[in-house]
């Protein structure tokens, strides 16, 4: 008897095609606020010993500069303009350098490379930049004017004359436009140079070398004394201390600074987007 034994023939099984995953939802990055930047950059002026005695500065010399008006001044100059000048000064030369060490000082202590990495676009740095030192800039002008108010009433006390308010909102909105364009020149030196003794040692040739020269030159060749106000910025950024500024001042300031402030500030700001931090 033969048994016939059939062998089935087993078939694989064909696999059920795999569902493709659900791609990852993609995490988005949102770009650090200019407020954030803004408030970054303002700690950085007071972080260091030497930012924080610099910033203090400008209370420091106000007080002092209004102490040696009521201390020496004559009773006839008792009066808000003479406070104001007196502090005034002093300031001219403090806060350009606060302006161009806000830039300097992320190339001479290396921060520079921590900085462009956190925020790649340096273009949004330098913008922090400038509002701080502007804000700076405007700030210092009011508490200078607060301090200058005080010794103003304390020296009429001690003079036992009436304090004298001679400083109008249009002169007090020209110094701090003076003081102003003065810090920007100061950061344009830092964007320019990036180097805090450089550009400091660049900003005293500026304002004490330069101003000197242009008006030795136009004190002994009387062609150049009608030309000196469309080319030394210092002698048109004065005007607006102790002068009522005319169309023709106002034009002399704007072609000066453009020369001097504006264009070397658009040469400065590509090198400082372009170049390598090291």
């Amino acid at each position: 008897m033969t048994t016939q034994i059939d062998t089935a023939t087993q078939v694989p099984a064909t696999p059920a095609a795999a569902t493709p995953a659900a791609p990852a939802p993609r995490r988005v990055v949102r770009p650090i606020p200019m407020t954030r930047l803004v408030g970054v950059e303002l700690r950085k002026m007071f972080d260091t010993r030497a930012g924080f005695w610099l910033m203090a500065s400008v209370g420091i010399v106000s007080v002092l500069a209004t102490a040696a008006v009521i201390l020496w001044a004559p009773d006839s100059a008792i009066d808000q303009e003479t406070f104001s000048s007196a502090i005034g000064f002093p300031l001219s030369v403090i806060l350009p350098i606060i302006g161009l060490l806000s830039v300097t000082s992320e190339y001479s202590q290396r921060t520079g490379l921590t900085t462009y990495t956190l925020v790649p676009w340096r273009g949004r740095v330098i913008t922090a930049k400038v509002i701080v030192t502007l804000a700076i800039g405007v700030a210092s002008m009011f508490v200078a004017l607060a301090v200058g108010a005080v010794g103003n009433v304390l020296g009429s006390a001690i003079t036992g004359l009436d304090p004298v308010w001679n400083v109008t909102v249009q002169e007090f909105g020209q110094i701090v436009l003076a003081n102003v364009l003065g810090m920007l020149i100061g950061l344009t030196l830092g964007v320019l140079m990036r180097s805090s003794a450089a550009a400091i040692v660049g900003y005293f040739v500026y304002s004490l070398v330069l101003p000197a020269a242009l008006g030795t030159l136009a004190a002994f060749q009387s062609w150049f004394a009608d030309l000196q106000p469309w080319v030394d910025v210092n002698f048109a950024i004065t005007r607006l201390f102790d002068q009522t500024m005319t169309a023709e001042y106002w034009q002399q300031l704007g072609v000066t600074t453009l020369v001097w402030l504006w264009i070397p500030l658009a040469i400065g700001l590509r090198a400082v987007l372009r170049a390598e931090v090291k």
